[in-house]
């Protein structure tokens, strides 16, 4: 088990933590775990009508989305049991934390919903896109990545994750993300997808 405690790097995630989680807006309080509890789901969800919905390229689209996210969840899980940090709720005094149940037994870095939020989007955001004069414009990450970004700043408002398993959480499913989609076409031809993809 590797101890991230004893590192200087915790001085700093602890300060950022108690930096955003000190905020303690009464709008935010109400909305920010709103969105902590749900906003990954929300970005599943909409993988989801993607697939029933999208036609035959949101099927595609919604393949690779949930490709990722399976390898970006086997990715987290190992991180999390190999590093084994605690909580933020946890480990520290005076946490501002908005969302009870939390369990104390689930490790804290990396962050699994800041990574699946991150791959989901990645994965929406790159495969829909807009054209222009000048060729492909990919207009939609930005927003989604921005949903996905306050989804994971949300969770560190909430009590719940420290700055670095959100940063960590993300990177990990952005780099899972365009994995994927480099290899897209190995993945659409394999016959498990090819019976999803019906006409």
């Amino acid at each position: 088990m590797l101890d991230l405690t004893s590192s200087s790097l915790f001085n700093v995630n602890t300060y950022l933590f108690y930096l955003i989680n000190g905020i303690n807006n009464p709008i935010l309080n109400y909305i920010l775990p709103i969105i902590a509890s749900y906003g990954s789901n929300s970005l599943i969800l909409i993988l989801v009508l993607i697939f029933i919905f999208g036609g035959y390229y949101g099927r595609r689209v919604t393949i690779l989305g949930i490709v990722a996210l399976f390898l970006t969840i086997i990715i987290v899980i190992l991180l999390k049991y190999i590093i084994a940090e605690p909580g933020p709720y946890v480990s520290l005094s005076n946490v501002n934390l908005l969302i009870p149940t939390t369990s104390s037994l689930v490790p804290s870095f990396p962050s699994g919903q800041t990574a699946s939020s991150f791959a989901a989007a990645t994965i929406i955001g790159l495969k829909y896109r807009s054209k222009s004069d000048n060729g492909v414009v990919h207009w939609l990450i930005y927003p989604i990545l921005l949903y996905a970004s306050l989804i994971g700043f949300s969770l560190i408002y909430s009590g719940v994750h420290y700055p670095f398993d959100v940063i960590c959480g993300a990177i990990i499913g952005i780099i899972v993300a365009l994995t994927i989609l480099k290899y897209q076409n190995r993945i659409l031809k394999n016959k498990i997808a090819s019976y999803f993809r019906i006409k």
